[in-house]
């Protein structure tokens, strides 16, 4: 049977998009993935251009707010940065719960191309690794 995953970020923008992306990817038909966050932002289009590089494509993905989700049953929910863990509205359910902060890269302070390049590939890589080892040991 399918498993229903929830990704949850703040905004629904970059880490949780990009874990929805591999989480998608590695899962295959095992799961079915959802990500929102407690409020909306829009994707990033730095978190879409550094999936397409690695070959996974979020470009048609949305960002949801939370809210919109309150009807499903969730097996897993992961939160990927602590101000979403903190800040979690009560969902309801059995869910199993896993929490891992990674670091933003859209709050890098720089107007260097090459440093933001460099902190979107690191988060998406530890994102990556991430999705791949909670499939592995989860599905």
């Amino acid at each position: 049977m399918k498993k229903n995953i929830l990704v949850l970020c703040t905004g629904n923008s970059c880490r949780s998009q990009m874990a929805h992306g591999y989480l998608h990817h590695f899962a295959s038909e095992k799961a079915t993935i959802y990500s929102a966050g407690i409020e909306t932002h829009g994707v990033n289009p730095r978190a879409i251009s550094i999936m397409k590089e690695d070959g996974i494509d979020i470009s048609m993905h949305t960002s949801n707010n939370v809210s919109e989700y309150t009807d499903i049953a969730f097996d897993y929910i992961l939160t990927v940065c602590d101000h979403a863990h903190e800040n979690c509205p009560y969902i309801p359910g059995n869910a199993t719960r896993l929490h891992n902060d990674f670091f933003d890269p859209s709050k890098i302070k720089s107007e260097n191309e090459v440093e933001i390049h460099s902190a979107f590939e690191k988060a998406r890589n530890e994102i990556k690794e991430y999705c791949s080892n909670f499939i592995q040991d989860s599905l």
